[in-house]
């Protein structure tokens, strides 16, 4: 006995095959879109609403809901229509669980898992005195393990050299210094809880502990570091 596929059927099979297509471009979309864009700081949770929220990926969520609507009015099978209800949640799950890779991709091409304080290009350095100091800076900061990566945000010159450090994980930033600044040979000689600073052979290094992260400073035990979290 032959099973005959109504057009009407036909159809539905169609329109549930585009909202598929459409959410898999989605997720890839918004998979490339957090990739580049997107913020590293937050949970997967959080890099999803951004995502959704900040443009890309939230317009390839409007096909998907379109094609779907249609399905389900389409539709007269029952699993039809919850098939149709089912795959912008699907994708909505697929977004989620891409969104800690992409965060991954873009700290990795995008920043540096050391400060970096000297610049490749002699043209930025003003005087013989703040290249010294910056250079001074980049090897404190070179003869410690740090943790999370860090940005091109931040100051130097001949008062020391801060730079901005984003982590994606709730880490507890301190904690990691208290014990890689010792085994590095420097001595803690203040920590209350927010800012720690470890000095050594006349130089001085601090971190200060932000919401997304924190602060790194490093210069000579004569300098001060003033900077606050809204570098």
């Amino acid at each position: 006995m032959e099973t005959t596929i109504t057009r009407p059927r036909m159809t539905v099979v169609v329109l549930l095959a585009v909202e598929s297509a459409f959410a898999l471009l989605a997720v890839l979309a918004h998979y490339a879109f957090t990739a580049e864009y997107g913020e590293v700081t937050g949970t997967a949770l959080q890099g999803l609403v951004w995502g959704l929220t900040a443009g890309l990926s939230g317009m390839a969520l409007i096909p998907v809901l379109l094609v779907g609507l249609i399905a389900v009015i389409a539709a007269r099978a029952r699993w039809m229509r919850l098939l149709a209800i089912a795959i912008p949640f699907i994708m909505l799950l697929g977004m989620l669980a891409v969104t800690p890779l992409a965060q991954h991709q873009k700290i990795e091409r995008q920043l540096d898992s050391t400060p970096q304080c000297v610049s490749t290009d002699s043209s930025d350095l003003e005087a013989a005195g703040t290249a010294a100091a910056e250079q001074e800076s980049q090897r404190i900061f070179d003869s410690i393990e740090h943790i999370g990566y860090f940005s091109g945000g931040g100051a130097s010159g001949a008062g020391g050299c801060d730079r901005l450090l984003v982590i994606s994980e709730d880490i507890d930033v301190l904690q990691h210094y208290r014990v890689a600044l010792p085994a590095a040979g420097w001595e803690v000689i203040a920590d209350n809880g927010s800012r720690l600073r470890a000095e050594r052979d006349g130089l001085a290094f601090e971190v200060l502990r932000c919401s997304e992260g924190g602060v790194v400073w490093a210069g000579k035990t004569t300098d001060s570091f003033g900077t606050q979290c809204n570098l």
